[in-house]
């Protein structure tokens, strides 16, 4: 008897904290409220007049520093990170109060890059797949969406070239970074077998990822490259002779076995996707810029445009090439740092990058991932 009435007391507590956590919750939204409230007069577009397109809800300098503070002030039980994840949705759900948000990604649904899309805007967010990298540039540039996201380079595969040959001749900006680990799994429907399955499909980095797995344990069935890996679950779901290499999301959306799980190579596999808009960013405090850069074609060039950032004691995370389109033989590098552009060491140096490359683009400023 006694330990029950220990557990009725333990639940009533749990049942008193619940109450003060709900009317915290609308406490918040009712502030989010009140915020959405104020930026409309600020630019006179209350009632639905002004100009709406000038007001910016969505700030992602000021929730990367909430959920940044959400980790550093957490004691337990709970990690850092997962209060960070509910505290990511709690914003979500109040930023769609002042405006919901339309992002599209690269799709169809049950992408990796709509499980990337979920996890750095929240549930609350609505989510539009496009049919390719371009569309999704194409959609946020004519105003159809707030923002985009797409995918620009996995652990083991390297960069994505598609992403970075749009940035060559858009306006867009980079406004955040997620990064996602991938899993994947074998996926099949529920009448096939090793013995029906004839055929593996997946998007060809996907394929790549397991290429080893598959090696070994599937050797001479035919794999196919296909537009995503939710495409090959989708072909999974109608026939069993297809099996799907997809991740979790696509699983659950098209009803699939898992045959094998975590097929994937390397165990630390994941995938950076880049957060792209019509806004550039203001500080963070812990951010990362990028940038192409096309290098004067002298000897030594290249080796001008790295010095200003080893000499400033700025560390490059990321230097990757794609071909010129303007000349035979030459090529634009993308570089990646750490810092924000307006900071006075970052902007030394690109003052002096301008100095030595043909064509200077700044992609963007934007927070360093925190999820």
């Amino acid at each position: 008897m006694s330990e029950n009435k220990d557990l009725d007391q333990l639940r009533q507590e749990i049942d008193t904290i619940d109450t003060q956590i709900h009317q915290l919750l609308n406490q918040r939204a009712e502030c989010a409220e009140r915020v959405a409230e104020t930026k409309l007069r600020e630019f006179g577009a209350e009632n639905g007049e002004g100009d709406l397109s000038r007001v910016m809800f969505y700030r992602p300098e000021r929730e990367a520093q909430v959920l940044r503070k959400v980790i550093d002030r957490n004691s337990g039980p709970l990690e850092g990170k997962t209060v960070a994840r509910i505290f990511r949705e709690i914003m979500s759900a109040c930023l769609a109060l002042e405006k919901p948000m339309e992002v599209a990604y690269f799709g169809p649904e049950g992408t990796f890059t709509q499980a990337a899309t979920i996890k750095h805007f929240g549930q609350s967010v609505i989510s539009l797949p496009q049919p390719s990298i371009a569309t999704v540039f194409s959609q946020v540039e004519s105003g159809q969406c707030n923002y985009g996201v797409v995918p620009v380079e996995n652990s083991t595969e390297g960069m994505v070239s598609h992403t970075l040959d749009n940035f060559m001749d858009s306006p867009l900006k980079i406004c955040g970074e997620v990064e996602l680990r991938i899993q994947l799994h074998l996926l099949a429907n529920e009448n096939a077998s090793s013995d029906t399955i004839k055929t593996i499909c997946a998007h060809q980095q996907a394929l790549a990822q397991a290429r080893n797995w598959l090696d070994n344990n599937w050797p001479g069935v035919d794999r196919i490259a296909v537009a995503s890996n939710a495409e090959a679950a989708k072909m999974a779901k109608d026939d069993a002779s297809i099996a799907a290499v997809a991740g979790d999301i696509a699983a659950e959306q098209y009803g699939l076995m898992k045959i094998a799980k975590s097929i994937e190579d390397f165990a630390n596999n994941t995938t950076r996707f880049l957060i792209i808009g019509n806004e550039e960013v203001a500080p963070s405090g812990s951010d990362k810029t990028s940038l192409i850069v096309e290098a004067n074609n002298k000897p030594g060039a290249l080796l001008k445009l790295l010095e200003p950032f080893q000499s400033s004691g700025v560390s490059l995370t990321r230097i990757d090439t794609r071909p010129s389109r303007t000349d035979t033989w030459a090529y634009v590098f993308f570089i990646e740092f750490e810092g924000h552009k307006d900071d006075d060491n970052i902007a030394g140096i690109l003052e002096g990058l301008g100095d030595h490359s043909r064509v200077l683009k700044v992609l963007g400023s934007y927070p360093k991932a925190v999820l």
